[in-house]
């Protein structure tokens, strides 16, 4: 699933040791979606990530997100985390993906070379 929006915010960094002993880290991101109902959605980036995407306050992105809920003593709490992004909004030339068809000016010859014979 695709989201796409400004960053409007960036919460504190937290982190800590799984039961493992694992060390984790996870920063939270407040993105403001647009059209003519924006919405604001709170979003995670965990571990290395974090620092990979360094994400800022005005950048316009689109991300890259799962979307999980689960259980816990009957209320339920859901998470968004973003697992790529790119960014739109700082003048970056953007490159066709795999599915979007090449922009086409005209379908039709000047020549009479190509006309079929019937």
């Amino acid at each position: 699933m695709e989201l796409s929006g400004k960053i409007i915010q960036v919460l504190p960094e937290v982190g800590g040791n799984s039961r493992n002993g694992n060390a984790w880290r996870k920063q939270e991101y407040i993105l403001e979606t647009e059209g003519n109902y924006p919405k604001k959605v709170c979003l995670s980036i965990w571990g290395d990530k974090i620092d990979q995407f360094s994400l800022q306050v005005g950048e316009q992105v689109t991300l890259g997100v799962d979307v999980e809920s689960r259980e816990y003593n009957g209320r339920w709490y859901t998470d968004v985390k973003a697992y790529k992004v790119d960014r739109t909004g700082n003048g970056a030339p953007s490159t066709p993906s795999a599915n979007e068809m090449p922009e086409v000016s005209s379908f039709h010859s000047d020549s009479d070379e190509d006309t079929l014979p019937f």
